[in-house]
């Protein structure tokens, strides 16, 4: 599918000055957000990306903070399941 976006030329060239790619940098920016509001799973954004691993979309999600990482809440809590398992 092709998307146009029209964008008004003199916030196109604020833009510009901002991201030499812009094309790019929207393509970019439509992955995030889908990624984030769960409309896109990893793969699928490293997909629309072109990403050949799922390592590269990792780090560019959380290059993007919205990767999900571990908090010492999860660590906590895995290592409490973990335990219940191990019987102790």
């Amino acid at each position: 599918m092709t998307v146009v976006v029209e964008i008004p030329d003199h916030l196109a060239a604020t833009l510009c000055e901002a991201w030499a790619n812009l094309p790019r940098a929207t393509l970019e920016s439509l992955a995030v957000e889908g990624y984030r509001s769960g409309k896109l799973s990893a793969a699928e954004a490293g997909e629309l990306l072109g990403h050949t691993s799922r390592w590269e979309t990792e780090d560019f999600l959380s290059a993007h903070g919205v990767w999900p990482g571990t908090s010492a809440e999860d660590l906590r809590s895995d290592l409490a399941a973990l335990d219940r398992l191990r019987g102790k």
